[in-house]
């Protein structure tokens, strides 16, 4: 387990060497920078850890950094101190938004847990909980995957052939999609738009440097 904040808070004090400097903006950028962030190639290799772009409810996008890599889970921090968990890719809980997704279940028969393996019409039944306007919700979500046209993304500078998923989520009376754009080499989530708990929290995120397995 890696308590990333407080490495970078003494990475932020030193400042002896141009390397430390270029280490030091970088760590700002994630942490305390702008919203709407352009970070280049130099930047992302240069923080030692992972790293992607997250929008929230179709905001502006911010750089994050991962602070929290355990027991399968990514859990990345934002300036604001909220949490996004990741797991395969998805998006499985989150922390200090206004609407957040407490809990999805059956996550080990997930498609997205192996999907270089991922076949038209794959499904997956699991038990969501979020909360919406300050109510809870509790509901049956059932999937079933579509594949569309692969995809080669542009990621600070690298290019990454992608295979294309569709998602289409029933849950709650509701219909909704989610996409997510696949390594075709490492199998890893690496672009997604997905919604929460029905049409109460839209998530996307990029990943530009994966975390290391």
């Amino acid at each position: 387990m890696r308590y990333l904040p407080l490495l970078l808070l003494c990475l932020l004090a030193q400042g002896c060497t141009q390397t430390q400097k270029s280490l030091g903006e970088t760590v700002k950028l994630a942490l305390l920078g702008p919203d709407d962030v352009e970070v280049t190639a130099e930047q992302v290799e240069g923080l030692p850890y992972a790293s992607m772009y997250l929008r929230v409810n179709n905001g502006q996008r911010i750089f994050v950094v991962l602070g929290f890599d355990e027991n399968g889970q990514q859990k990345w921090i934002t300036r604001d101190r909220t949490m996004i968990v990741t797991q395969h890719g998805r998006v499985v809980k989150t922390l200090g938004l206004a609407d957040n997704l407490h809990e999805v279940s059956n996550l080990a028969q997930d498609p997205l847990a192996d999907p270089l393996h991922l076949t038209d019409g794959a499904g997956w039944t699991r038990q969501l909980t979020w909360s919406a306007a300050g109510r809870f919700h509790a509901a049956t979500a059932v999937s079933r995957f579509t594949r569309l046209q692969d995809e080669v993304l542009d990621l600070t500078g690298h290019r990454v052939a992608c295979r294309v998923w569709q998602e289409e989520v029933t849950a709650d009376g509701k219909t909704w999609r989610n996409i997510f754009w696949i390594d075709t080499t490492t199998g890893q989530v690496r672009q997604s738009r997905q919604t929460l708990g029905g049409d109460d929290v839209s998530v996307e995120t990029t990943i530009l440097k994966p975390a290391k397995s």
